[in-house]
């Protein structure tokens, strides 16, 4: 049972228009082109170059000329590995000429690919234009444009290039440009996010590094569990790759998986755990090779008014956020994090497409660098942080045991002693996991910038700008109306949409409200009592 509090305006768009100071989207203007693709079947010419766009000053451009090399390249390897295994297994058959015909088809395809794509900038957006069967023209308003992203793999590196990804946000979309020369992906860079004309972008201003990842930071890949376990997803889906292609092959039969499987069950105890012990100390330095290969030389530097974050070995990226867009940045960690002293910062940017990737700013780094890092591209973190009441640490330990419970009350039921002893297992350790639940609640805010934190096994903490708050929700269960508690959902145009204090006492809710945005709850309060009236109340009280 939900019962919400109507302390907020019910309608956000009106609450940001009474009150300006709320920074939110620009809006389109009215003639605005929006991004649209032209269907294959347009009559429209496709001339070079426009009338209009020369006198603009627009000019049309090609991708780089090597570009068709890369791709031609990477299907060459691939065409290749299949005709090795044609020749490996049936010698030189009518499936090996098929892969050369395959490859030939690839280059002229990327080859007229090359040919048929254009692109125009202009002063108020960008076109993307393709004719190779039907023409289609895609455009993107240079004022929607999100970030510009510039990846270069281990070729394009070799050849200087680089793909160039525009995020425009769901209503402006997407548009790629693989690939550019280095120094065009730099300039597109410059021009797309600073909305300068191309003549004043020329010049590219120094950059001022903001952080760097140092060497000795590696080691704390092991702490994540994403980077702990990825390398072993990648193997385990080669090995299923691996034994697809046998089994097409006919290499792999059932006779031979059980003979296998028999081998293995006669061998000695020791040649069994051993591989075992290996990948257990395997595991851990697969996650640094892992985070080495994404995350090296992970730099960010602030550039024409843009945050920039260039990280990776063998594929170089480097993404571009808006500062004028960022709302907030987020610091997250695990337990084991938490020991050694690491967390991970990212960053929230309005209408930012994969910002769980993209808007990362350390992957992984001492509590105090990102600290200092948060504090440079949006303020000072807000400190010491506010606990919240006695009564929210018994509301966190119960939810953390109470779904045990009830497992193990349904197993004695069902007759299944041994799981009704794990859940009473587990519960028991569910009880230190609910008291750290409750120690990492709080908020708090000083005048600018609000943050609040919750979460153990994964533990967030999210500051955001007072201007960035677009409404309030608050929120009382059943049992929290009893303990007289309340969550605080905190309405942000970033990131992923808003953020809860929970379980805060239901006055400080309020008062947190109401003393960053009074304007918007004040009118709904009820005044205090006038003095005499509260004497007259009290006196006819028995």
């Amino acid at each position: 049972m939900n019962d919400e509090l109507p302390t907020a305006r019910d309608d956000y768009l009106t609450a940001r228009d009474e009150h300006p100071t709320v920074r939110d989207e620009p809006m389109p203007l009215p003639d605005e082109p929006p991004v649209q693709d032209e269907p294959p079947g347009s009559d429209e010419p496709p001339g070079p170059v426009e009338s209009a766009s020369a006198r603009n000053g627009a000019h049309t451009q090609r991708l780089h000329p090597l570009t068709f090399v890369v791709g031609a390249v990477r299907e060459l390897i691939a065409l290749l590995a299949a005709g090795a295994t044609g020749l490996a297994v049936g010698g030189v058959s009518t499936a090996f000429y098929f892969t050369l015909v395959g490859l030939a088809f690839g280059l002229f395809f990327h080859i007229a690919g090359w040919a048929t794509f254009t692109y125009v900038l202009r002063d108020d957006r960008i076109e993307l234009r393709r004719s190779l069967i039907g023409r289609s023209v895609k455009s993107i308003p240079r004022d929607r444009i999100r970030g510009v992203d510039i990846t270069a793999s281990l070729p394009h590196r070799l050849l200087r290039l680089a793909v160039v990804h525009i995020d425009a946000g769901s209503d402006g979309g997407e548009g790629e440009l693989n690939a550019v020369s280095r120094q065009e992906a730099e300039r597109l860079r410059r021009i797309l996010l600073t909305r300068a004309s191309p003549a004043a972008a020329e010049d590219a201003p120094p950059r001022r590094v903001l952080a760097r990842m140092l060497r000795r930071w590696y080691i704390y890949a092991p702490l994540s569990g994403a980077y702990l376990l990825t390398p072993f997803a990648l193997a385990g889906s080669l090995l299923g790759t691996l034994y697809n292609l046998g089994d097409d092959l006919g290499l792999i039969t059932q006779e031979r998986v059980e003979n296998l499987g028999h081998d293995v069950v006669g061998l000695p105890t020791v040649l069994v755990v051993a591989p075992a012990i290996l990948v257990l100390i395997a595991m851990p330095v697969m996650s640094v090779i892992v985070f080495t290969l994404f995350n090296w030389d992970f730099t960010v530097h602030e550039r024409d008014g843009s945050i920039v974050a260039e990280r990776g070995l063998i594929t170089r990226r480097s993404v571009s956020l808006e500062r004028r867009r960022l709302r907030g940045v987020e610091l997250a960690d695990n337990p084991f994090e938490r020991v050694a002293g690491v967390t991970r910062l990212g960053a929230l940017i309005t209408g930012l497409g994969d910002a769980a990737h993209r808007g990362r700013l350390l992957p992984a780094a001492p509590r105090t660098v990102a600290g200092s890092l948060a504090a440079r591209v949006l303020g000072r973190v807000p400190a010491p942080l506010i606990a919240h009441p006695p009564a929210a640490r018994g509301r966190r330990v119960a939810r953390a045991v109470a779904p045990l419970v009830g497992i193990g009350v349904l197993a004695v039921l069902a007759g299944q002693p041994w799981a009704a002893y794990t859940s009473a297992a587990f519960a028991v350790l569910a009880v230190p996991l609910g008291l750290d639940r409750y120690r990492q609640l709080g908020h708090a805010t000083d005048g600018e910038r609000l943050t609040v934190r919750s979460g153990s096994l994964r533990r967030r903490q999210v500051v955001v700008e007072h201007g960035a708050i677009v409404g309030w929700r608050i929120r009382r269960t059943l049992f929290q109306r009893r303990l007289r508690l309340a969550t605080l959902f905190v309405a942000v145009g970033a990131g992923e949409g808003g953020y809860s204090a929970v379980d805060m006492s239901e006055d400080d809710a309020i008062a947190l409200a109401t003393a960053i945005t009074p304007d918007w709850l004040t009118p709904f309060l009820e005044p205090p009592p006038a003095p005499a009236l509260q004497d007259d109340l009290e006196a006819r009280l028995p």
